[in-house]
């Protein structure tokens, strides 16, 4: 494990405490409904980029605040089903399986299969934040799998398999199975079809700031592997997953009160592990911008 780091933000230690996992850390003694300096802002930067996952503990700020302080890391991108968006906060989803006069208030089944958000966008997610603001007293785990450890434990017949390939990801992949599964996902207008077609980026992308490379194919958005026969491609692409999702790559986070957790959509994958049906869950999620994966 690695050291802990400290800075001070307002005369207050900042710790950031790496977990005993493949990616994670804690951010220890930051507040977030506090001015932030530009030294802490780098910290923050700093460890996100080495650990992938940071946990900012009891953080009792507003969907605002949320939404000003996720901007500091670049612009906002709105989801396509925008009839769950934050009365007043058009930037933040509302992830929840409340149900209230007789409709859900926010995505109930947001996560149920691996991915990293936005894939299917020509700029997919730098990262994502999710706020908790209700949480299940059984149940409501987020699990992260780093894909640069994904990468670098690639059978050597595996990667030579994806060298150099390209892959299609579209947000339609999954949709019809999630409606079957869920009777609160609406129907998508043509509108919102037109909005999110498919688009192609590399097997293994480079992360932009760091320069490491990782899996970037998941069962949620990942159709085909270009160049394959469907066949082959699916072959593939099951073997890519089941290799992505070994329990040695995961962290799984077990949600405490006003936990905000900030994620890398470059370096991972995650996966809602569900709750019961009768158990209150409710979190507000911001997603940033990234760039073209290369």
């Amino acid at each position: 494990m690695n050291a802990v780091l400290s800075t001070v933000v307002s005369g207050y230690p900042l710790e950031v405490r790496p977990f005993d996992g493949p990616v994670g850390a804690e951010v220890i003694g930051l507040d977030l409904d506090e001015p932030l300096d530009c030294t802490t802002l780098q910290r923050i930067h700093a460890a996100h980029l080495e650990h992938h996952v940071l946990v900012f503990r009891d953080q009792r700020i507003t969907p605002r605040q949320q939404v000003d302080f996720s901007r500091l890391f670049g612009p906002l991108q709105i989801h396509v089903l925008r009839n769950f968006q934050l009365a007043g906060t058009p930037e933040v989803l509302v992830v929840s399986n409340i149900v209230e006069n007789g409709r859900p208030i926010g995505l109930g089944d947001a996560g149920h299969f691996w991915h990293s958000d936005l894939s299917y966008k020509e700029k997919p997610s730098l990262g994502s934040m999710l706020h908790a603001q209700e949480l299940p007293a059984e149940g409501g785990d987020t699990l992260f799998a780093n894909m640069h450890l994904a990468y670098d434990t690639l059978p050597a017949a595996l990667r030579d398999a994806i060298r150099g390939k390209k892959a299609e990801h579209s947000y339609l992949k999954q949709y019809a199975e999630l409606q079957k599964r869920s009777p609160w996902r609406p129907n998508l207008t043509q509108a919102q079809i037109d909005e999110v077609p498919p688009v192609v980026h590399p097997v293994v992308r480079t992360h932009p700031e760091t320069g490491r490379p990782a899996l970037f194919v998941s069962e949620h958005f990942t159709t085909r592997i270009l160049g394959l026969p469907q066949d082959e491609s699916d072959a593939l692409l099951a073997e890519l997953f089941a290799h992505s999702v070994r329990p040695q790559h995961i962290y799984r986070h077990r949600w405490q009160p006003h936990d905000m957790v900030f994620w890398d959509n470059r370096s991972l994958m995650h996966l809602a592990a569900g709750c019961p049906a009768d158990q209150r869950r409710k979190l507000y999620r911001t997603t940033i911008e990234g760039d073209v994966p290369y």
